[in-house]
């Protein structure tokens, strides 16, 4: 899971354009959960020009030996549906200083959990792109953007699609050096607000961290004296605040 925390985050894309758009698209994760089929993503442009963006879906599986990698969603089975999450639409027009959203709806068993990744790539209007504009409004768009040198910033999430009966098992094992939690549950558990800090000094505090912890695997840290570990166990809608003392 180390692996898909750290690959979340901006991807750049060096385009032309100046004082154009810039997109938001809010939380890094999402979560499907398993009594739902649609999702709802907004993305925002806080920018000065109309942002062109696709919205790109992959799978993300993990192999054998734990590491991850990302490939493109199949079709069902005597079908030709996509196996898996979609995007509908597929290309955002988001106005300057507005807001766009896109649906996204999962097709496929449920017996599971799945991990996706969402790109959001804003782009220079091409005819190949098929948004619903003309090619004299793509020119203009084009030649606005000519008057200097700028970066288009795309954003990659995370989307959870839990089980569609969803089981939380969280256990917990807390002896004199370390704590661990075991998700023996069927769908992703979350730590939020980690906070290490000095019991004689709140400002002594290490970064504060999110992690996942994925179905069969465990979040631990060592205990250390004088130390107090501060965080929230996020069990989909329920939040439990833990306090543990090194």
């Amino acid at each position: 899971m180390k692996r898909l925390l750290a690959s979340v985050g901006f991807c750049l894309f060096t385009q032309i354009t100046h004082a154009g758009p810039s997109i938001n698209v809010g939380v890094v994760y999402d979560y499907l959960d398993g009594d739902k089929s649609t999702y709802l993503k907004r993305v925002f442009n806080g920018g000065n020009s109309t942002a062109f963006v696709k919205v790109n879906v992959l799978e993300i599986v993990y192999d054998a030996d734990g590491t991850s990698r990302e490939i493109p969603l199949a079709t069902q089975a005597g079908s030709s549906a996509r196996d898996g999450l979609m995007a509908s639409p597929a290309r955002l027009i988001v106005p300057a200083n507005g807001m766009q959203g896109t649906r996204l709806l999962y097709m496929g068993e449920r017996d599971k959990e799945r991990y996706f990744r969402i790109r959001f790539v804003p782009v220079v209007p091409e005819k190949e792109d098929e948004f619903a504009v003309s090619a004299e409004e793509r020119e203009d768009y084009k030649k606005n953007l000519s008057a200097g040198i700028n970066v288009l910033a795309g954003y990659g999430t995370i989307f959870f699609v839990r089980p569609k009966e969803t089981r939380f098992d969280s256990v917990v094992d807390n002896d004199a050096n370390r704590y661990q939690i075991r998700n023996n549950g069927n769908t992703v558990v979350v730590i939020d607000e980690f906070k290490d800090c000095s019991v004689k000094s709140e400002q002594d505090c290490q970064p504060t961290t999110q992690s996942h912890i994925m179905p069969g695997r465990t979040f631990s840290f060592d205990k250390q004296a004088g130390r107090q570990y501060n965080f929230n166990l996020v069990e989909g809608s329920a939040k439990k605040k833990l306090e543990v003392k090194g």
